[in-house]
Formats: C-alpha cells, sequence, structure tokens
C-alpha cells in the first residue's frame, strides 16, 4: 500500500508543477498575454482598391506630352490641308491672260449700217451686225407665238440697232453665212437652218436660236463681250 501511495505520488508530482508553472506564467504577466478589446484594431484589403489610385506624376506628364503631341499634329495636318485646297483652287482659277482672252471690247463707230463685222470670242465667231430699221420692223412684227423658240427681239438687244450673236448654228455647231435664207438673217448650208433678222430659228433642223453672249455697253458705241 505505502509503494502504491508512493509510486501515485511520483507520477502526479511533475504534473501539479507543470500546472503551477503555467499558473505562475499568466499570474506574472495578465495584461501582455491576454489581448485586450480596447487595442484590438482590423486590417481590411486593399488590392481592390488600386485602379482607382492616382497615377503617379511621371504618368501624368507622359500623358500631357501625348495629348500635346496629338493636337499640334491636328493643327499641322489642318495647315496642310488647308494649302492643299488654297494650291488646288488657284491652279483651277484662269490666269490673268486667260480671263483677258475670255472678254472682247469692240468699238462699233466703224461699222456701217446695214452690214456687219465678224469677231472671234472664246474660239468661236462673234456676228455683229448694225440694223437698218426695216430689219428692225421686220424681227419686232413677228408673232412670237409662231417660233420654233419663241423669243421676242426686244429680250435679245440691248439697243435696237446693234445686234450681237454667236456665229454657231444650234443645230451641229456649223457656221451660218449672214445675208443668206429665207428669212434675210443667216442661213446653215450644212443642213438648212434659216434664221431671221433677229437670229431666230424660224425653218430647218435646228432646235434653238442663235444664242447671244453677255456683254456690255461701256461707251455709247463700245461694248465689252464676256466678263459673265
Amino acid at each position: 500500500m505505502n509503494r502504491f501511495t508512493s509510486l501515485v505520488t511520483r507520477s502526479i508530482a511533475p504534473r501539479m508543477s507543470s500546472s503551477r508553472a503555467v499558473t505562475s506564467l499568466f499570474c506574472a504577466h495578465p495584461t501582455s498575454s491576454v489581448p485586450s478589446r480596447n487595442t484590438h484594431s482590423v486590417q481590411f484589403p486593399t488590392e481592390h482598391f488600386d485602379k482607382y489610385r492616382r497615377d503617379t506624376p511621371s504618368e501624368d506628364q507622359g500623358r500631357s506630352f501625348v495629348y500635346f503631341s496629338v493636337a499640334a499634329a491636328g493643327v499641322g495636318y489642318a495647315a496642310l490641308a488647308k494649302n492643299t485646297v488654297v494650291g488646288v483652287l488657284t491652279t483651277m482659277s484662269p490666269a490673268a491672260d486667260v480671263l483677258a482672252v475670255s472678254t472682247v471690247e469692240v468699238d462699233l463707230s466703224g461699222i456701217a449700217e446695214g452690214t456687219s463685222i465678224v469677231v472671234k470670242y472664246r474660239g468661236k465667231p462673234l456676228f455683229i451686225r448694225h440694223r437698218p430699221q426695216e430689219e428692225i420692223d421686220e424681227a419686232v412684227n413677228v408673232d412670237v407665238a409662231t417660233l420654233p423658240d419663241p423669243e421676242s427681239d426686244a429680250a435679245r438687244v440691248k439697243k435696237p440697232q446693234w445686234l450681237i450673236l454667236i456665229g454657231v448654228c444650234t443645230h451641229l455647231g456649223c457656221i451660218p453665212i449672214g445675208g443668206q435664207g429665207d428669212y434675210n438673217g443667216w442661213f446653215c448650208p450644212c443642213h438648212g437652218s434659216h434664221y431671221d433678222t433677229s437670229g431666230r430659228i424660224r425653218r430647218g433642223p435646228a432646235p434653238l436660236n442663235l444664242p447671244i453672249p453677255p456683254y456690255k455697253f461701256i461707251e455709247d458705241e463700245r461694248i465689252l463681250v464676256g466678263g459673265d
């Protein structure tokens, strides 16, 4: 019995000494071993906020440089486009010598009544006729409604005695002969078109009257043809 008690005592003693050691440890340092509720802090994950962070100053400077470069390039391209358009329009515009050829100034004082002259205008013949009174009366007294291309004589002249026409037949572009035909005006021998003393088509295949060019009187007996 004494032997059993001795064995039990020996086996329990180490465990009791360990328990005392643990107890003494907690008692000696109560504040350091037991966490306090007031000093506890919570750490949240922040990885998903990275994309909202402001870029670094170096990245801002790089972006500003890119914007400036794009804007400068845009201005340069706009200026280039403007210069190109201006150059094309300048090329397309007629030169001064071409404009001079496109207008003709004619002195009418040397054209006797009842006669005509032919002047070259833009590569075409220009008929200028000083009409006598009988030709004027004949042109005025025509019933306009009976004409293939109805047009009054007053609508075709600025001064009754002066008739200015482009001498090209409106059928196929031949040049009519003055003082010929059934109406004492112009006759195209190519296909038989007859024009009267106002240059209006009266018979034949031509569909229209002889054209009237743009002109104006710059003096009483001087005209400027062309210039539109």
